[in-house]
């Protein structure tokens, strides 16, 4: 079961709200969040609002202070964003579900002609799906794929300059037993679900003129 709820946490002195997604029991993850990323099994997520001009580099500090406040136990994915997570964006379909938070003015192309070093900047587009079958490892790095494919759809679809930020970050969960599904790409039955609801969250989330 993944329990969906909105909460707060203080970031110089000021309150921004954060999303919290409680799984229990436990579930497998893969993400490229800054923390808790990697494949495993994870006890929540969260994705957390901070200031444009965010500048802490303690990260697993933060999003400790983040999970704590809002009484998130065990591992967890942090993801940080300075898009407007109040507006988050979501989509459902037979057990599968997707959530975006769509923040887009420093989008970009991923093949750029400019190859400057990046650090990372909280403007993003972050996105969370649940599976509702359990997949091979193989599989969820195939589902990130789609998912990213997905998004990268909605984004053309909606004429947005770029193939997304370089801060993106991804996160998708489905349950640590059960018959393992072995593909998810975009034509198979678990990937075209996926791809379907990440398609509808991510569009949803885009509005006009913020990029």
């Amino acid at each position: 079961m993944t329990a969906f709820s909105k909460g707060r946490h203080l970031c110089d002195s000021t309150a921004f709200p954060v999303l919290v997604w409680r799984l229990s029991p436990p579930m497998l993850a893969i993400s490229s969040a800054p923390v808790g990323g990697g494949i495993g099994t994870r006890s929540w997520v969260l994705n957390a609002q901070v200031p444009h001009d965010y500048t802490r580099t303690d990260l697993y500090a933060h999003i400790g202070e983040i999970a704590t406040a809002n009484a998130c136990a065990g591992d967890g994915v942090g993801m940080l964003t300075a898009a407007t997570v109040d507006a988050v964006s979501s989509a459902s379909e037979a057990g599968f579900a997707a959530w975006a938070t769509v923040g887009m003015r420093l989008v970009t192309w991923a093949a750029d002609t400019d190859d400057r070093a990046f650090e990372w900047t909280p403007g993003t587009i972050n996105v969370i799906a649940r599976l509702p079958v359990r997949c091979t490892e193989a599989a969820l790095v195939n589902a990130v794929m789609t998912a990213t494919e997905a998004k990268t759809q909605a984004l053309f679809e909606r004429r947005v300059p770029g193939t997304g930020t370089a801060s993106d970050a991804v996160c998708i969960v489905c349950p640590a037993s059960g018959a393992e599904e072995p593909f998810a790409g975009p034509r198979s039955d678990v990937g075209a679900a996926l791809a379907r609801v990440v398609h509808a969250a991510v569009r949803g989330g885009i509005r006009g003129g913020d990029w």
